[in-house]
This record gives structure tokens, sequence and C-alpha cells, in this order.
């Protein structure tokens, strides 16, 4: 701008920050005065078609630019061929969209289309796949300038400010209406900065370029009030067209590369606005940012109301007197700091010290549900979408099944129809990659009840992620199908299992004869028995708890009795040798295959001959002989009396202390409360310890350490308990303890004699 008058000039040129209810409500306020007949608005032009649906939109949205051609999820083009522009409600570039739909005056987006910002984006990445050497090479050459890296902090500095937001938001966020319009003064401002940093380079001066030429064709089509929305930044280079020749920008923009591209309306979130998300134009705020814009008149007073009735909701005391004192403190320390009005380190402060009476986990409550201010917003049903994203929203909108911004917990009956569907819903999104909803047990259902519980949380990437799925089908059934099928098509014998089961949960009975074909193949041919293993608990929970349509129970459960009767033969020769990390990874197939096992049943018995074989091998691993010993015991394999019998020959002098803790490691995992109820077993294992030499048990401490750390408080201390009262019942004779070291002992004596003191005291 900067000019006389901007009724004078065809272009005016409003330099803002991205998001900011100051800088929104200037915009609304210039845009009012210059009444333009076109409004350009830095954005990809890719959004032109779309425009005319804000008047539906309830931000915040997100204008998401896509490449046409849907690629294969997990490429590089999948990775990068997407982008994000966000819209709030406090959100200039959002102003001038809604003064122009609300005044039928054209409206188009003038930054470099993403077409090629995409393809650049898509080079670099393979470029940095394939290794080439130029791959790091920056966007533009902004970073190489301090100058071009912060501008505002350059002009905050110049102000006097330490803090480059702070300044802005007192000179331009915070201001209020009916004051002037800032942006002649930006303009200069940034002029004054560029001049410094001197010409633009790379990317940003083949934006600025684009933007130019889109300018130059809006005049040429003979429009006589032009008002430019773009970053303050790139206001200077866009309010004087003379000082850019035109062949100068015609060379930057050409060969530049191109992709197609399709652009469309999702919602947004305001925790994706944050600076915490990683969002480079984020604010720190966005909740604080939302508040100025939609309650201009007390602000202060307002947000400590807020703040009053959530604490109060979350059962807190808190009066009127203390809302007044909070405001008086917040505008009171805006005047210390010289601020023209209290900004959020304010009214937290305030919030912090009057309202929660300086308790922090109270002040918590509020600090997380109001500075974020997580809110999500909405697309009316005529946005463009693929198929697959319309199916989602009519099955949300059927199953009353509302997607939101913030955690959720959801528990299904899923003898309810109604419930059993969100749930089929749910698992077909996972297999897609969508993960709205998260299982809140391992195994995604209470294994063999009608319960489910889920978590969820909406998030705007997964509008992409269902962009990238299109290709498997056009419904969430059919997609899902699809790519069950596919992945089954390269996967292991445990993934097949896996999805098996997935197809279960989700009600695939198309998809499940695939996988079932490729999981008799892979079970008959897989030597590996830690591949079995891991299998066998999916396809047994399949075998007993499947109820889908088509599902062959009798074919699950044949291929699960195959797979178990391999493993019972495999089991012997697969734990010779193993070292102490195996053998605990190998104890933890076990714990599953036993569970497995014992939802086959007339094969359980098979299983537990095949431990018993093993558990009288000398060549087992100690922490597996000791884990299959107590799998017997607890299922009645091994009396009480064989059960001692074995642990004395594990704790015996000529059994290697090392093996014998691992015994003992393996034996208590899990539950040390067997010690608590068989005083012989427990005396056992207090006499071989004694029994060992200093060095010994300095040798095997570790081990036992962490094997009797893995306990609970509470189970320690009944295990201490029952330590004490064996040694009640003993003599001397029996247990002959070492005289103590009274030199040795005196400085713990002191110790805790200072500490009993000092507690007195």
């Amino acid at each position: 701008m900067g000019r006389a008058r901007p009724d004078t000039d065809k272009v005016s040129v409003l330099g803002v920050r991205h998001h900011g209810p100051g800088s929104a409500r200037a915009v609304a306020a210039a845009l009012d005065e210059i009444k333009p007949d076109i409004v350009l608005i830095e954005g990809p032009p890719e959004a032109d078609a779309i425009t005319s649906l804000v008047g539906g939109l309830e931000p915040p949205v997100a204008l998401l630019v896509h490449l046409a051609d849907t690629p294969r999820a997990g490429t590089v083009r999948s990775k990068e061929g997407w982008g994000f522009w966000p819209f709030a409600s406090f959100s200039p570039e959002w102003a001038a969209l809604v003064h122009a739909h609300g005044r039928g005056v054209p409206v188009r987006f003038c930054d470099l289309p993403a077409a090629h910002t995409l393809a650049e984006r898509i080079e670099r990445a393979e470029a940095a796949e394939q290794g080439s050497s130029d791959s790091g090479e920056e966007e533009g050459n902004r970073e190489a300038s301090g100058v071009r890296a912060d501008p505002l902090g350059v002009l905050a500095e110049a102000a006097g400010y330490d803090d480059a937001e702070r300044w802005w938001d007192d000179v331009v966020e915070q201001r209020g209406d009916g004051e002037p319009s800032p942006f002649p003064a930006i303009a200069d401002a940034m002029a004054a900065v560029r001049a410094e940093s001197g010409p633009e380079t790379g990317r940003d001066a083949c934006r600025e370029a684009y933007m130019r030429q889109t300018l130059r064709a809006v005049l040429k089509e003979g429009y006589e009030r032009v008002a430019v929305v773009c970053g303050a930044w790139h206001a200077p280079a866009l309010r004087d067209l003379s000082d850019y020749p035109v062949k100068n920008d015609t060379a930057l923009l050409k060969g530049l590369p191109k992709v197609k591209t399709t652009a469309t309306w999702v919602p947004w979130t305001h925790g994706r606005l944050a600076t915490a998300s990683g969002y480079g134009a984020g604010v720190t705020s966005p909740g604080w940012y939302h508040h100025l814009f939609t309650a201009p008149d007390l602000p202060i007073h307002r947000w400590l109301t807020d703040a009053a009735r959530i604490l109060r909701e979350e059962g807190q005391p808190v009066s009127s007197s203390h809302v007044i004192e909070g405001v008086r403190l917040a505008e009171s320390l805006a005047v210390l700091r010289g601020r023209p009005l209290a900004g959020i380190d304010e009214v937290s402060e305030a919030v912090t010290a009057v309202l929660c009476e300086g308790e922090q986990a109270r002040a918590a409550l509020v600090h997380g549900r109001m500075v974020i201010g997580e809110r999500l917003g909405s697309v009316p049903p005529d946005t463009p979408m693929v198929p697959l994203q319309r199916d989602l929203r009519a099955a949300q909108k059927r199953l009353r099944l509302k997607p939101e911004a913030f955690d959720r917990d959801l528990d299904l009956d899923l003898r309810k129809d109604g419930q059993r569907e969100r749930s089929v819903l749910l698992h077909r999104l996972r297999m897609l990659g969508v993960e709205w909803g998260v299982p809140r047990t391992a195994e995604g259902r209470s294994r063999g009840t009608f319960r489910e519980s889920w978590r969820l949380r909406w998030e705007p990437d997964m509008d992409v992620a269902l962009i990238e799925a299109a290709p498997w089908g056009t419904t969430v059934a059919s997609a899902a199908t699809a790519r069950v099928v596919e992945i089954a098509a390269d996967a292991e014998l445990p993934t097949l299992t896996a999805l098996t089961e997935q197809c279960l949960f989700a009600e695939l009975g198309d998809a499940l004869p695939d996988v079932l074909a490729l999981l008799t193949d892979r079970a008959a041919t897989d030597s590996d028995i830690t591949h079995l293993m891991s299998a066998l608990p999916p396809l047994a929970r399949s075998a007993r708890y499947g109820d889908v349509r088509g599902t062959d129970s009798a074919h699950l459960r044949a291929v699960a009795r195959q797979l178990l009767a391999r493993v019972c033969v495999g089991l012997a020769p697969a734990v010779r040798g193993l070292d102490d990390d195996a053998a605990a990874a190998f104890v933890k197939a076990i714990d599953r295959t036993h569970s497995a096992a014992g939802l086959l049943d007339e094969d359980a018995r098979a299983w537990t001959d095949a431990l018993e074989s093993l558990a009288g091998r000398d060549s087992v691993p100690g922490r597996i002989a000791g884990r299959v010993n107590r799998i017997l015991a607890d299922s009645g394999r091994i009396a009480p009396e064989e059960l001692r019998r074995r642990l004395g020959l594990a704790m015996s002098p000529g059994t290697e202390p090392t093996r014998a803790a691992a015994w003992l490691e393996g034996f208590l995992q899990g539950s040390g409360l067997i010690l608590v109820h068989d005083e012989q077993l427990l005396g056992l294992i207090d006499t071989w310890l004694l029994s060992l030499s200093e060095e010994r048990f300095t040798a095997v401490l570790p081990l036992l350490r962490r094997t009797f750390g893995a306990f609970g408080g509470p189970e320690r201390q009944e295990i201490g308990a029952a330590v004490t009262r064996a040694d009640g019942g003993r003599t001397t004779a029996t247990r002959v303890r070492r005289p103590i070291d009274t030199r040795r002992a005196a400085p713990a004596v002191a110790a805790v004699t200072a500490l009993l003191e000092g507690s007195s005291a």
C-alpha cells in the first residue's frame, strides 16, 4: 500500500501474519473500506474452484491439495504428495474469504500452485531416497539469512522487545476496533527489513513472482479495486510491480516441475494450529486467539469467568471474588510490563495465583483445556470427496459416531447390533491405516467376551489416509477387504493368523477364504518354531470365538491343531543352546502358546505332555526349565512333593549358581505367592541362598534382584513375612547366622540415628 488513500489505487496489499485475531479484524475493516471488486489471497490456486463452499464451512478447516492419481500407500509420492493450508475463525485469510463470499466478490488464491510445490517436494524426497548429493538443499534459501528467518524478531528487537511474539501481539493482534489500519506501516517496516537482507531467492522468489503474475493478470482483466491478502514479508514485493520486470518473473517460473493435483476442504483442529504441533505458521495458544476474536469486549473478564466455570465443574471452590481479583491482577501485570492489554501470560498467571491459589495441579485443569481450546471444524456434504470418505461419513451419521478432536472412551456391548456395527467400522478403518479408534485391550477385544473398549480421537491426517486408501475400494468394507488380501499375499505366518483374527473382528467374510488358503499353505511349509508359536494365539482365539459370516470354524481349528502339533514336536530342539535374552523371549512365547492351547480344549493335553518331556531334559536353559515346571505345577501335572524335589535338584550345591538363579527366575515369573503358600519351597530357596559363598552370592545377586524386583510391593511384603515366620521356627543348629561386624555397621547406624533425630525435631 503506502500511498495516499486505498480507494485511489487499484491495488491494496494487506500484509498479515497467517493466524491472529487483530490481523483478521484489521483485514475485515480494511476490506469494508476498500470495497474491492476482487480479492486475492495467498494460497494454492487449485482451491479457486471450491471457494463457493465457504458459506457452509465451520472453521477450523484446511485446504487439502493432493495428487490426482492416488499413489500406493507407503511410497514417496504418498508421503509427500499432499499439503494442508489451514484456516481458523481468527485467520485474516478466512476473514477475506468470508468478506468476499458474503458480498459476492470474486476471490482467487495467488500463491505458487501446489502442483509445483508437491512436485518439488517429491523430487527432493526421491533424490534423498536414492542418496543424491543435492538432496539436502533447502526450499529456497531463507535460512541463509537471520533476517529472512525471523523478520518479526528483527522488528521486535528494534522496538525494544526481546520476544517477537509479544511485540506482534501488542502492535497488531490486541488492537481494538476503530484503530487506524496497520497495513501501510507493516509494509514499510518489511520493506526496510528486506532492504537489509537482499533480494529474495529460491522457492520464495518463485512464489512472489507467481503472485505478481497473478496480480498483473487480474489488472489486465480490468478490475479497478484489487485487495491482496498475503504474508507480511511478501507485501513489499507486491505493492510496487514496476520494480520487478515481467521478463524476470517469467524466467523464474519457467521449467518448474509439475504434477496433477486435486483440492478439497477438510476439518481441522486448534491443536494442529498450535506451534507445539510442529506447524511452521503455528501460534502458541489458538484457544486464546479464538477467544480474543469472538469476545472483543471485556476479553479478560470473560476468560477468567470461563476458567472459574471449568474449575467449578471439576469440583474446585471458586467464587466471584476470585474472578474479580484475577482480572485486577492480570490488568496490573499488563501495566507493569508496559503492555496495552493483558495477554495469555498475564491471564494464565492470574488463573494460577488467584483462582487456583497457587496450586499448579489445579491450574493445569484450566490451561490444558483453554489455551489450545481444542475444537474440530466441519465441511458441508457437497464438499469434493473420494467415495471412501463419503461412505465413512454416511456410516458415522448412521451409527451416531461423531468424529471429535479430543480423546473419548467408548465401551461397546457386541450383543447389540448398533454397537457391534460401530466395532466393525472401527476395526475396518484400522485395516486401512485410519487409527480413529485404538483398542484399550491388548488383543482388540476382551478375549471370549462380548465387550470392547476403545479410545477415539479424530485427527485431520486421517482424511489423507482415507484418500490414500481410495484405490482399494469405494466403501470402507470393500477397501478393507482388498487391503487384507493385498497384505496377506506377501505375509509371513504370524501376520496371516493376526489377519484372520482381524477379519473376524471386522466381519470381512469376503477376504477370509483367501487368507485361510494362504494360511494353510504357510502353516504347512514354515519350519520356524518361533513363527509357529507366534501364529498360534490369534488363530486359537479365532477358532474359539469366531462367528463371522462365512467363517469355517472347523477349518480354523484344524489349522490351529496342525500348528500346535508341530510346535510340540519342535519344542525341545528349539530351546537348545539359547542364551539368557533368547531364553527370556522364548519363555514369553511358551506362555502365549500355553494360553492358546487352553482354548483348543482336547489338544491342551498334547501340549502339557510336550512340556513334561521338556522339563526333564538337562539341556534346557535354566530360565525355560523353571518356567515350564511352574506351568506344570499350576496345571496340576506335578505333585507338590515332586515339585520340591525338582527345586531341590535345581538348588543343589552341584548346580552352577547362575543356572539355579535363572531356574528360580523362570519358576517365579509372574507371581511369587507360591512361596507364601508352600513354606517348604521357601525353605529350600532360603537354605540355598545361605549356603552360597560371598563370591557366588555376589554373582547371582543381579538375577535375584531382577526376579524379586518384578513383584509388586504387597507381594514382596507377603514373601518377607513368610520368611520371618519360617525364621521363628528354626533352631540355631539349623541356621547359623554370621556375627554382626559393629565397625562396618557404625556408619549406617549413625545415618539412621541422624534421620530419626531430624524427624522427631
